[in-house]
């Protein structure tokens, strides 16, 4: 779990794929074999913070120059399998998405127009070597996306409260298969109900990411920085996968009414996250 620090972490959310080595290439399988043998694993937090730091010089480094060697690591039933951070890959896609965010003025004083054209042929010319590679972690900012909930059961919810010392900790994990068998279980659904929307779009979009990884890879939703901005008693009361589950199942029994309650309170509780980025 990760500790309180001073740095005011960005609030960000992470979906993430744990894959077991058996996955990956040589060498890349033994270099993270023995990576996981380290006793000294960098956190999620001093990911942050070295992410941050890369935005304090002038001009800011907008992606880093390096690809990161480092990477989540856990162990499922026995077998060790990690979540390559991919700092680089990431960093040059969040920046494509800055555009959309924020208001042309306020994306060139954070990161200038220059630096953001270097990134984008930086990236241009990796990709042509690199045309398959795709990130093993996705991040949202103020939000978690609903279609994120699809994939997980209420009985994958871990929550542990916050100390002096320790942030609390709000996360799911479920094996590959099942969020797999969610997706086209909740594809399958929401097709029956409407012709076409944002969850649909979204469930499509995550589906395919999930079908490039290895078959016995581990699905994470970690609420990240946004255990800092939802106060506690709110925190352990978000149920929001049994809401989203519940109303996928009132969609698939016709029932409109029980939707709409699920619906209408996902919208209120993610409506106040909002709300509070607004206040900043």
């Amino acid at each position: 779990m990760s500790q309180v620090s001073s740095v005011i972490v960005p609030y960000a959310a992470y979906l993430r794929v744990y894959e077991p080595l058996a996955a990956f290439p040589e060498p890349e399988r033994s270099h993270w074999a023995s990576y996981a043998r380290r006793s000294d694993r960098p956190t999620c937090q001093d990911e942050l913070r070295r992410s941050l730091a890369d935005l304090l010089p002038t001009p800011p480094v907008a992606v880093p120059v390096h690809e990161s060697g480092d990477a989540f690591v856990t162990d499922v039933d026995g077998v060790v399998c990690v979540c390559p951070w991919r700092t680089r890959l990431r960093g040059w896609q969040a920046l494509g998405e800055l555009g959309g965010e924020l208001p042309g003025p306020v994306l060139d004083a954070a990161v200038p127009p220059l630096v953001r054209l270097q990134a984008a042929q930086d990236y241009e010319r990796w990709l042509v070597r690199n045309p398959d590679a795709r990130p093993w972690i996705r991040t949202a900012t103020w939000q978690i996306p609903l279609h994120w909930f699809v994939l997980l059961s209420e009985e994958e919810r871990e929550y542990e409260k916050g100390t002096a010392e320790q942030a609390p900790v709000l996360r799911y994990r479920t094996p590959m298969v099942q969020a797999r068998r969610r997706v086209a279980r909740g594809l399958r659904a929401l097709k029956d109900a409407m012709d076409e929307g944002p969850l649909i779009d979204g469930l499509v979009d995550v589906g395919r990411w999930l079908e490039e990884f290895h078959p016995r890879s581990l699905v994470e939703l970690d609420y990240g920085g946004l255990v800092h901005v939802l106060p506690a008693g709110d925190l352990e009361g978000d149920h929001s996968a049994a809401d989203v589950a519940a109303g996928i199942d009132a969609l698939r029994r016709g029932d409109g009414p029980a939707a709409g309650e699920a619906y209408a309170r996902l919208a209120e509780r993610w409506r106040a996250v909002r709300d509070r980025r607004s206040a900043n």
